[in-house]
């Protein structure tokens, strides 16, 4: 009877499996959920950026203001610019986090002597770890001159 236990015993603890649970990835994702306003005057009203994320390890945010998380790129421009977000978990916890931003960006100017100019946004998020987003390109915004109107 104790072989019976001493083999049972072994294939008991095998057959338990842990159910797989979908896990995050590490590297931070994120998805567009709305821009706007799609018409701006020049020096008026900013863009609003609303997007989702999604971080398998929580690292998304930074606690030092000038360290910036976010890199969105006007492009009629060459460099992006960067923008401080917040850790969206306690820094020193490893949990999977996801939740919506929503980011008002400096308002937009022209560029050239056109009475309008069109352009987009590209944009990405990098966690504390160094891991970069998908990057993600907006819809069409105009900028008006503030004389055409």
């Amino acid at each position: 009877m104790k072989w019976l236990a001493t083999l049972l015993i072994p294939f008991a603890l095998t057959s338990c499996k842990k159910e797989s649970a979908s896990i995050m990835p590490l590297e931070p994702s994120i998805e567009l959920i709305s821009v706007g306003p799609d018409q701006v005057v020049e020096f008026g009203t900013p863009v609003r950026l609303r997007f989702s994320y999604t971080d398998g390890d929580g690292d998304l945010g930074r606690t030092d203001p000038d360290d910036h998380s976010l890199w969105v790129k006007d492009s009629r421009l060459s460099v992006a610019d960067g923008y401080h977000i917040i850790p969206l978990a306690p820094p020193d916890t490893e949990i999977p986090i996801q939740g919506e931003l929503e980011v008002e960006l400096h308002p937009l100017f022209l560029l050239g002597n056109a009475d309008q100019e069109v352009m987009t946004y590209s944009f990405y998020v990098v966690d504390r770890a160094g891991n970069r987003s998908n990057e993600i390109t907006t819809t069409a915004i105009a900028i008006n001159a503030t004389d055409s109107l």
